[in-house]
């Protein structure tokens, strides 16, 4: 953890009553940054004010502010993002660029909310970090990389992502982009919020208050004459029903829904009353992903497992696969970590993804007219060689990547 950053924002509590509520703000943002945060939570309390910063995932607390500077501290998020000083029973949203001191200018998206102790506040770093993704960075396999390679050079159709809040979606779709990111083409995207700016594409921002939904953007888009789109999200029958549209008139667009895996994706489309035909026409890939911690390569030891650990690795995870990578286990070490200064004694640093990725073949596209539901799609999508989420982690885990453990907090949480 960088400990002079956090002695910054510990100067400025000391200083009691003469606390300057600027410097405070901008040395926890320069804390939170170089602690590789995603997001700082700032949430009231009867008697004080609880900071905690989500590193790789997880909140973890950070500091206790006095109750008395509640106001001053959430005053000043809302004066750095343009929001009303004056409404205080309201949710309200916002954004500002701030400078790092050792570091690029970070956006920041604010979400500020009234609860029973007075207003929180919730800060989203955005650091634009997608130039520097690829597919080997982001986790995937050799075989699903040529998977998602194959699916991308066809001239039109949809390729969805899938998984929770926080799983990664939008970085795999602009990793994406950024492959298909030539002067050939144009590519107009609508993003709820815009994450990341990159440079040869025009992003859409949803807009509630002009009535810019995705929808409606997604109309507007398909007169503005693109190649490809990106939707932020597919969230209704009506985004929904426009999306398939545009794949079937010679788009290709990428998205995403909220569903737990890939299988998932099409039984929701369904549900969003789109004809099972035109599912099968239009889908060329799905694909379902989660982020594991990574362990911390600075206190990285290999551990055997014990008969205990053993047996309830055979109850956790799924026969076929233990079965498959039988001659694997065997005698083998899984590696953790013990925990370092480095790793904030947690063991882990920095995340990877783990996918699945389902291709939408004759066989999967005959269960989608027949509308079958999504454990009989997953079943011939693993007779046809898609490697589940569970089975990639596990590898991962084999690999000395990460833990079992994780594996199965973020499939089953």
């Amino acid at each position: 953890m960088p400990k002079l950053a956090k002695t910054k924002v510990e100067e400025e509590l000391k200083k009691g009553t003469d606390v300057s509520i600027i410097g405070l703000i901008d040395s926890l943002i320069d804390y939170a940054y170089n602690s590789r945060a995603s997001d700082i939570h700032i949430d009231p309390e009867e008697k004080r004010l609880r900071v905690r910063l989500r590193i790789d995932g997880i909140l973890n607390d950070a500091f206790i502010l006095p109750k008395d500077i509640h106001s001053e501290v959430i005053t000043r998020i809302k004066v750095l993002s343009g929001l009303r000083t004056d409404e205080h029973q309201a949710a309200q949203d916002g954004r500002f660029r701030n400078e790092i001191k050792e570091g690029p200018p970070v956006d920041i998206r604010v979400s500020i909310a009234p609860t029973f102790y007075g207003e929180n506040a919730v800060l989203r770093l955005l650091v634009e970090k997608a130039e520097k993704f690829t597919f080997e960075i982001l986790g995937f396999s050799e075989e699903d990389k040529n998977k998602v390679l194959k699916a991308i050079k066809k001239p039109y159709g949809m390729i969805l992502a899938t998984g929770p809040t926080g799983s990664g979606k939008t970085t795999t779709l602009y990793t994406i982009l950024k492959i298909l990111n030539t002067k050939e083409v144009s590519i107009i995207t609508i993003e709820d919020p815009i994450e990341y700016a990159i440079e040869g594409i025009d992003q859409i921002q949803v807009n509630s208050r002009t009535g810019l939904t995705f929808a409606s953007g997604l109309r507007s888009i398909l007169r503005q004459d693109p190649n490809i789109i990106m939707v932020g999200e597919i969230r209704d029958e009506e985004t929904a029903r426009i999306a398939v549209n545009a794949a079937l008139t010679g788009h290709l667009l990428l998205s995403t829904l909220h569903t737990n895996d890939a299988a998932t994706a099409l039984p929701r489309l369904f549900d969003m009353h789109i004809e099972p035909f035109l599912i099968a026409s239009t889908v060329n890939i799905v694909l379902g992903q989660r982020l594991v911690r990574r362990i911390c390569s600075n206190c990285k030891v290999n551990k055997a497992l014990s008969i205990d650990e053993l047996k309830t690795l055979s109850e956790v995870v799924p026969p076929e696969i233990l079965t498959k990578y039988d001659k694997a286990t065997k005698g083998k070490s899984f590696a953790k970590g013990t925990g370092c200064e480095v790793c904030n004694s947690s063991g882990y640093q920095g995340r990877i993804g783990i996918h699945e990725v389902l291709e939408v073949n004759d066989s999967i596209r005959e269960t989608i007219i027949r509308k079958a539901d999504a454990s009989e799609i997953r079943e011939i999508a693993k007779k046809n060689g898609m490697i589940t989420m569970t089975e990639d982690g596990f590898k991962k885990a084999l690999a000395g990547i990460t833990t079992i453990e994780e594996i199965l907090r973020v499939i089953h949480e």
